[in-house]
């Protein structure tokens, strides 16, 4: 283990001693590296070394560095080979502490615990452990590096996430990552978060995202079967209808297959295509997918939902097969052709993707954690796709696995394929604020785009790839030999072609609402970190219409200058990249450089969770008189043995009587005036009048509906205003004792007028 340095510089003739006493003790149990056959004990004994003199002009100076980065919080780290960031950080006056591998800062972790974790890497092809010699002929930088070895660091450049642990980071401490952005960076997670765009936009993914499935799920594999055996009778229409208008495919040798697959046929000797029958077929699985995009086979059962049964999508994919892939002889009708451009007509409505479809179904495999083109494999058969997807367990128990539908029909440049490398930087996502990289550059395969072949060398368009190859003596000469474009230099094809205002309405657009919707479906998987950010980059194909189709996003995207495109392209996206999280931070109105700021969401406040806390307000009814001891409801009201006398008008009369009965039939009067029997025979009672009215009672006694229930024992007294001129209704006012839960109940006031001097309020429910 290598001990840290400790320099000690009274006057110009004192040598520079190394070692600590701390690190004397943790030499005596460490265990000597393998490639070193000096003993622990000479190590011991030479740990002190006499150096040569530093010059006392250049320590003074590095101490004034020092001392003015250290008071304005000026001390940066970087992990990697990356010389234009270390240039521009010490040109804006921080000093570098580096890392050295055996003693690493607490907050960096060893790089070989991320190995496992590849997606963490990008596409950089940067080496963690292999840093570039720099030009430092005086020494001053390390001489500084050493001054600063015990501060406080406060800027982070790395290129691996995993490198710093942000949890024991300061508030004040910048860091070039943020923590989990795997969500978006593999290309299951991806492919997984762009499903639920429609909870955060209107747009549709299959418009700018191919298809794409996790077919290590068992649910999502029935549903790459069931778009691949969909996509193949979409693709044999179109071959029928391309047939019949003399059409081409992209890059297809008719002679070359024609030969091999009368060499096969001969071989297996098939049986006879019916091509009615297939294409009935096809028809007919169409017509059902519209069906289902409008919901008109809701009703229909499963078992009759079923187009064809297994054994008839295995005769027809075979057909299939023969048909477009062998090209076996087929003879087709003007009534087919119709049928089939109609059809057709029909699905380019809902199918966004059916023009870069193409006809051979072609699907790309890709591990769902792995960049820079590893492991990545084109197939057009269903068992030879089933087949590399079930060769891995572990991918398939981690549902790593991931099938896309591969873009047939791209743009080309010179018959040539290539892919687009777009910059983009993430400053915060809360509020989500993403920054657009105005420059791009192309990268070309080394082969001429052909389909007769799925070799790597012409479908992959990887810098790490490609640049193992040889550039094919076929391929047009407009294409460099370091397959790489500029964006400027891709805008004059365009004008060549008649298109250079495509660019800026239809490829840029493009690109930007792809990259913000793809953000927007991963914000809240997020950790929000305010002083972080991160480069991305995203990559692209182009349609022939000029529409941008985003392949997947990169973490830690490489910045080594392999070409020189990619030299003078990578230091600016990092010169800018500090512009924007430095030079902004101290003056809103600095240069970003090249950056645009294309989206910034407005800033969402998230309330702190305080748990469940139910809350009911309001007031309390107060009770406006003296309230009568409670009696039975089922007591009958005891009889008065003595005359009824008037009552004073400033008297309040209560009403003994408690509703027992439903609230749905009215009670009868039950009141305790009875007048003395006459000595004459009783008569046949007459009947009372009864007048019902409702009341309006004011809105602060809850409206009409007071509360009642079978279980309370609430009891009603009305206050009767003698003010109140004779013949009109007697304004009452409620008033209620006891429990007063349960349902309340519409009430109603019955009011028996037996004489013009006295009234007898009943209830009535």
């Amino acid at each position: 283990m290598r001990p840290d340095v400790s320099m000690e510089a009274t006057s110009s003739r004192r040598s520079i001693q190394l070692g600590q006493k701390a690190h004397h003790a943790t030499d005596r149990h460490c265990t000597p590296c393998p490639d070193s056959a000096t003993p622990p004990e000479s190590k011991v004994r030479r740990s002190f070394v006499s150096l040569p003199v530093p010059n006392p002009e250049r320590l003074k100076t590095a101490k004034a560095l020092v001392d003015k980065a250290v008071k304005m919080h000026k001390i940066f780290s970087v992990q990697g080979p990356y010389p234009v960031i270390r240039a521009a950080l010490r040109a804006r006056g921080w000093v570098e502490q580096r890392i050295h591998r055996p003693n690493h800062h607490a907050h960096l972790r060893h790089s070989d615990e991320g190995r496992a974790s590849s997606n963490d890497v990008g596409d950089s092809d940067d080496d963690d452990d292999e840093v570039k010699k720099e030009q430092d002929p005086d020494g001053l930088y390390d001489l500084m590096s050493r001054l600063v070895r015990n501060e406080l660091v406060y800027f982070y450049w790395t290129n691996r996430r995993d490198a710093i642990n942000t949890n024991s980071l300061q508030k004040e401490q910048i860091t070039n990552h943020f923590a989990k952005a795997g969500s978006f960076t593999t290309k299951a997670g991806l492919c997984v978060n762009l499903r639920n765009l429609h909870w955060f936009d209107s747009a549709d993914p299959d418009t700018f995202f191919p298809r794409c499935y996790r077919v290590g799920a068992q649910d999502e594999k029935h549903a790459f079967i069931e778009d691949y055996r969909r996509t193949a009778c979409t693709s044999l229409l179109k071959y029928i209808v391309e047939r019949e208008q003399g059409v081409q495919g992209e890059g297809t040798s008719h002679n070359i297959l024609a030969v091999q697959d009368q060499r096969k046929q001969s071989k297996r000797r098939p049986r006879p295509v019916v091509l009615s029958q297939i294409i009935t077929s096809a028809l007919k699985v169409c017509q059902e997918f519209l069906e289902s995009l409008e919901h008109s086979d809701i009703d229909i059962s499963l078992e009759t939902a079923q187009t064809l049964t297994k054994e008839e999508w295995g005769e027809f994919i075979h057909s299939y097969y023969l048909v477009v892939h062998g090209r076996a002889e087929i003879e087709s009708s003007d009534h087919f052709v119709t049928c089939c451009k109609a059809m057709l007509q029909r699905l380019v409505e809902v199918s966004p993707q059916l023009d870069i479809d193409g006809i051979h179904n072609i699907w790309i495999i890709k591990p769902g954690a792995k960049s820079r083109g590893r492991g990545i494999k084109c197939a057009k058969r269903l068992d030879q796709i089933l087949r590399l997807v079930d060769g891995d367990p572990t991918l398939i128990k981690e549902s790593k696995w991931v099938v896309q539908k591969y873009l047939e029909r791209p743009l080309l440049i010179h018959g040539t394929k290539f892919d687009v490398r777009q910059w983009f930087l993430v400053t915060d996502w809360n509020p989500l604020t993403v920054w657009f990289y105005k420059k791009c550059y192309m990268r070309f395969s080394t082969q001429p785009y052909s389909l007769d072949t799925l070799d790597s060398s012409v479908h992959l368009c990887n810098n790490s790839i490609q640049k193992h190859l040889r550039p094919s003596q076929q391929r047009h000469r407009g294409i460099p030999s370091d397959n790489m474009w500029s964006d400027d230099q891709f805008r004059t094809f365009l004008s060549s072609q008649g298109q250079d205002g495509q660019w800026q309405t239809v490829v840029v657009p493009g690109m930007k609402s792809a990259v913000i919707h793809a953000l927007q479906t991963t914000q809240d998987l997020m950790e929000s970190r305010k002083n972080t950010f991160e480069l991305y980059g995203a990559d692209f194909m182009l349609g022939r219409d000029l529409r941008p189709w985003l392949i997947e996003i990169n973490a830690s995207p490489t910045m080594a200058p392999s070409t020189p495109v990619t030299a003078r392209l990578c230091a600016a996206v990092q010169e800018d990249t500090l512009r924007v999280v430095l030079d902004r931070r101290t003056d809103r109105t600095a240069n970003t450089g090249d950056f645009q700021l294309v989206y910034r969401q407005a800033t969402v406040e998230v309330p702190q969770y305080v748990g469940i806390n139910l809350l009911v307000e309001g007031f309390k009814i107060k009770c406006p008189c003296p309230l009568p001891p409670l009696r039975s409801s089922n007591r009958p009201a005891p009889k008065q043995r003595r005359p009824i006398k008037e009552k004073e008008p400033d008297k309040v009369k209560s009403l003994p009587k408690i509703l027992s009965k439903s609230a749905e039939t009215p009670l009868q009067n039950t009141s305790s005036r009875v007048l003395p029997p006459p000595p004459v025979p009783p008569e046949p009672p007459v009947p009372v009048p009864i007048e019902t009215f409702t009341l309006h009672l004011p809105m602060t006694v809850t409206s009409i509906h007071l509360p009642i229930s079978a279980q309370s024992h609430s009891v009603f007294l009305w206050k009767s205003r003698p003010e109140v001129s004779k013949g009109c209704s007697e304004k009452v006012q409620p008033c209620t004792i006891g429990n007063d839960q349960g349902p309340s109940l519409p009430l109603e006031i019955t009011v028996q007028k037996q004489s013009r001097e006295a009234a007898t309020s009943t209830l009535s429910t």
